[in-house]
């Protein structure tokens, strides 16, 4: 087993790289898209602006490279930005195109117009388990993860979520399709229970 954390230069590595050590597992960073094919498991993480990520996977050929490792079956870890990305379009300051591997859309809350909630969406909330999914195996139900976000995902097809999460409304916070494993959370910010989901995926498949 190897698995890697593309570095395309807009994500706190370190912090995913660490959260995997403290479960004894050992990851690379890489920053060249030509490294990636010796790995079996990659995680593509990320903050910030959709367009400005979607344009740098882009430009470095990181695109291709994902989804041909989601091609070959491979499993797929994606975090917070990594998630949307991996969606057909995002709506942050206009429309941008996604990578177009899960097929739905990544919109702006609007909480904080209907029921007056801060946007982003900071802190610490609970995860529903919508169906039994690699990553939530010895989480217990209603668990606390970790959010920083002010866009979420709406996919077009709802078999593809694995949890939900209230804040207003309810809203997606993973999604799971065969190889592909994504959360809006940050697992390696959300102490033991993110730990376990950084191991469950390693173990995954």
């Amino acid at each position: 087993m190897a698995i890697a954390i593309i570095d395309y230069g807009m994500a706190n590595l370190r912090s995913v790289q660490k959260g995997f050590a403290q479960v004894g597992v050992a990851t690379e960073i890489i920053d060249d898209p030509a490294m990636a094919s010796g790995f079996d498991r990659l995680v593509l993480p990320g903050v910030g602006a959709f367009q400005d990520a979607v344009a740098t996977l882009r430009a470095k050929g990181w695109d291709q490279v994902v989804i041909g490792h989601i091609n070959a079956g491979r499993p797929l870890l994606g975090i917070c930005l990594g998630l949307q990305m991996l969606f057909d379009v995002g709506y942050e300051d206009g429309e941008h195109k996604g990578l177009g591997v899960i097929p739905g859309k990544c919109v702006r809350f609007d909480v904080d117009r209907a029921y007056g909630l801060k946007v982003p969406h900071m802190g610490w909330n609970q995860v529903n388990v919508v169906r039994p999914c690699p990553l939530y195996r010895g989480i217990e139900a209603g668990s606390g993860v970790y959010f920083v976000h002010s866009y979420h995902v709406q996919p077009v097809d709802q078999a593809v979520v694995a949890t939900t999460t209230e804040y207003g409304r309810e809203f997606v916070s993973s999604i799971w399709r065969e190889n592909v494993m994504a959360t809006q959370f940050h697992p390696e910010k959300s102490q033991a229970v993110g730990l376990k989901i950084l191991e469950n995926f390693a173990k995954s498949l």
